[in-house]
């Protein structure tokens, strides 16, 4: 259903370790409405589960994918990449019809 890459997996392990989140906290993944090219990717940390949530662990790291999201991040991979040129989280999305430039938005 969704795949993160051991580079995504340890940053952000990094991240919650850097704001003091223990492992009972899940990164949840879902989208808004806006950017521009419609959607806008969301990335949260809670504690507990949402209702119709779709949960998958990567090690220790739990993964919530909303319930109202999942048409449209089925199948994505989210890496990260830390280099001269780009810092970051990059959404690989198959649904995506179009990106805008700096890929934080995606049109279906």
């Amino acid at each position: 259903m969704i795949t993160l890459t051991d580079k995504a997996v340890a940053e952000v392990e990094r991240i919650m370790a850097d704001q003091g989140l223990s492992e009972d906290y899940r990164l949840r993944l879902s989208v808004t409405g806006g950017g521009c090219s419609g959607f806008s990717y969301l990335m949260q940390f809670h504690d507990d589960a949402h209702e119709g949530d779709v949960e998958r662990s990567f090690g220790s790291l739990k993964v919530a994918l909303a319930s109202d999201a999942i048409a449209y991040l089925e199948n994505i991979v989210l890496d990260f990449e830390d280099d001269v040129n780009k810092r970051g989280f990059v959404w690989n999305n198959p649904n995506a019809s179009g990106t805008c430039g700096c890929g934080t938005s995606f049109s279906v």
